[in-house]
């Protein structure tokens, strides 16, 4: 397993963007799949974005065409940017990896967004 620390979460108006990172305790290569996660007040958490082994990302279509995952191998972190922003974005992301049969969970860093 490998260690994940969220940052970057914050407060920010309807149409802005932020920039949320995950810092990994090893290398993250190329067969780690990365994902984000949030979970709403009052709701169930669900998966917003995840980067395959493959090289291909997927995105839940709430957030398909305003979020971008990516990954930064030399600096064992993963990035999910964020823009164009609603208040429905609002949620406590989580980064989370997994690889060969292990899964690991960052702290999760809080996302607001004022309408």
């Amino acid at each position: 397993q490998v260690q994940l620390v969220e940052s970057g979460g914050g407060l920010v108006q309807a149409g802005g963007s932020l920039r949320l990172s995950c810092a990994a305790s090893r290398s993250i290569f190329s067969s780690f799949v990365m994902r984000w996660y949030r979970q709403a007040p009052g709701k169930q958490r669900e998966l917003v974005a995840a980067a395959t082994s493959g090289g291909s990302a997927n995105y839940a279509d709430s957030v398909k065409g305003r979020f971008t995952i990516s990954r930064d191998n030399a600096k064992n972190t993963v990035y999910l940017q964020m823009n164009s922003l609603k208040p429905e974005d609002t949620a406590v992301y989580y980064c989370a990896a997994s690889v060969g049969g292990s899964f690991s969970w960052g702290q999760g860093t809080q996302v607001t967004v004022s309408s």
